[in-house]
């Protein structure tokens, strides 16, 4: 068996099986745990892309996933048709918005720093903007979020309206895993690493680090686009407040650092972690924050360069793992 290949069916199998118990016993709440870990794991790949593996920091990851969600259920509801009609225009939207701005960075010669301050300006923008055009987005109370959901067509069958969600989500991240796995198998992830190595040494060989960062940031932002408006439909509404900085952001780089940078199941690992910890803590309110702090402070002192680099550096050091390796490539 190529395990190296079965990996991810494996893996999605898993995650497809997993919750049934759950959805046939009706527990809504713990079936959330499984929807919310998808949705951010699948934002945390996003992330991956851009600042894993071309080292350009986006921290307007909430802001576009809010942008999403309101291109999504507002042009859908003014012009009369389903959010599955807008839902993949939005993404295209974002995703011509990153390949816009990292382009437009990468053309000054903006490092992580320049670019970061520039992206947290921007999420700013769009959250003030959210927030003032009452008439419009609902200002802070939001917008009803309704329509990302094939429920009529599987009511028959007595699938549950989370459990079709969470399929539904399940599916788009098995293709961001994909798209992931090719884009880092090809050339293009070659000179992502590259260019991530050394901008000036990868231009001088050839490389067009301008357009290499710029496709990255379209397939990043597309990405978050693409899933941003399914965490609006989790929640049921969207507003600025679902898509901030500290809700969003943080989280899914906290979860990204902590499962392990440029690893193609790292994000995912990252997010069952600290949605776990979320979850675990919520009852804690007055406690949550200090607790939640220093859990994250062992992790990372522990685990200093993510969980499953270090888990696969002290497995290789007390085991003899070449046997794996050459079985892995066997059939």
């Amino acid at each position: 068996m190529n395990w190296r290949n079965h990996h991810l069916a494996v893996v999605m199998a898993v995650l497809a099986l997993a919750p049934i118990p759950l959805f046939t016993s009706g527990s809504s709440y713990l079936s959330r745990v499984f929807l919310l870990i998808v949705i951010f794991g699948t934002m945390a790949i996003a992330v991956n892309i851009t600042f894993g593996h071309v080292d350009q920091l986006l921290l307007f990851s909430g802001g576009i996933a809010g942008l999403s969600s309101y291109f999504t259920i507002l042009v859908a509801g003014w012009l009369g048709i389903s959010p599955w009609i807008t839902l993949p225009i939005a993404a295209l939207v974002t995703g011509a918005i990153g390949y816009g701005i990292v382009n437009f960075a990468a053309r000054l010669g903006m490092d992580l720093v320049g670019l970061s301050i520039l992206t947290f300006a921007i999420q700013l923008v769009i959250t003030e903007l959210a927030n003032g055009l009452i008439n419009v987005t609902g200002g802070v109370t939001g917008h009803q979020f309704t329509g990302l959901t094939i429920q009529p067509l599987v009511s028959g069958f007595g699938v549950s309206s989370t459990a079709s969600l969470y399929y539904v989500i399940l599916v788009v991240m098995g293709l961001v895993f994909v798209v992931y796995r090719r884009l880092m198998n090809s050339t293009y992830g070659l000179a992502f690493e590259m260019i991530r190595q050394d901008d000036d040494a990868s231009e001088s060989i050839g490389i067009d680090v301008v357009r290499y960062k710029s496709l990255a940031g379209f397939v990043s932002l597309f990405i978050l686009g693409f899933i941003g408006p399914f965490f609006a439909q989790l929640q049921g509404f969207v507003s600025p407040g679902l898509f901030t900085f500290n809700s969003i952001d943080v989280l899914v780089l906290i979860m990204l650092i902590l499962g392990g940078l440029r690893t193609m199941y790292g994000p995912l690992l990252g997010a069952v972690l600290i949605v776990l910890i979320n979850q675990i803590l919520s009852n804690a309110s007055e406690y949550q924050t200090p607790i939640y702090g220093l859990l994250l402070m062992v992790l990372f002192l522990y685990f200093r360069s993510g969980i499953i680099p270090e888990g696969k550096r002290i497995l290789a050091e007390r085991f003899d793992l070449n046997w794996f390796e050459r079985s892995s490539t066997t059939r």
